[in-house]
């Protein structure tokens, strides 16, 4: 489905093209449908929705790109223990942990592990479902393909910042996870993009094909 949007941009003018229906019926998910395994959930979030709901709008983007970071993994933030900053972290799978990162921008994880348990989903790309105008006027541009499109963008366009750090994604409340009866396409791993260490464990999941999935073209093959 086409729409062209008037976001008051420059490039006003430029179609966002998506599988955007409004009709997509959307389930929230519960805690009890989640793996009680990082590596497990970062698999099962692909295809997955995540939903934002604001005053001035429902803004919502379909998860096509994750990356792992469990229990004991030395590329985690919670592999030196809690802390202030990594404390969300640390609360039963399901919950949000946002941080502000490059000194440019949030990053959102799905805490993955047991209460007092570090380990977490980075979620790295959606795909923009509901909400795009609002999308494309909050990072300043009408290219779909850069919507949603890195952990950065992702946040930028689903207005996710330190405010909805520790929030329940599986409770009633403006941020939620949740599944739609759209299927999924096949979902392939990789190394993890950005690292150093533990740089060789295949904790990256992506939906093939889908244009909305970042990193070297070897990695999205």
């Amino acid at each position: 489905m086409s729409r062209t949007f008037s976001t008051g941009l420059r490039s006003s003018n430029l179609k966002l093209s998506t599988r955007y229906r409004p009709d997509y019926r959307l389930k929230r998910l519960h805690r009890a449908d989640l793996p009680v395994d990082t590596v497990e959930l970062a698999r099962y979030l692909i295809g997955k929705v995540l939903v934002h709901v604001m005053d001035s709008g429902r803004l919502s983007g379909r998860i096509v790109e994750t990356e792992a970071y469990p229990v004991g993994d030395a590329a985690g933030h919670a592999f030196h223990g809690e802390t202030r900053r990594n404390r969300s972290l640390f609360l039963e799978r399901g919950h949000a942990y946002v941080y502000f990162a490059y000194g440019s921008s949030f990053l959102l994880n799905v805490t993955s592990e047991a209460p007092g348990v570090g380990g977490g989903v980075l979620l790295r790309a959606v795909e923009p479902l509901e909400g795009i105008e609002l999308m494309a006027a909050s990072c300043g541009t009408t290219r779909l393909a850069d919507l949603g499109k890195g952990p950065g963008r992702l946040t930028k366009a689903l207005q996710v910042d330190l405010r909805q750090d520790g929030l329940d994604l599986c409770a009633a409340g403006p941020l939620w996870l949740a599944a739609t009866e759209q299927r999924t396409g096949t979902i392939r791993k990789s190394v993890r993009i950005g690292i150093t260490r533990n740089a060789h464990r295949l904790f990256r999941f992506y939906e093939r094909g889908n244009s909305h999935v970042t990193g070297p073209k070897k990695l999205r093959r």
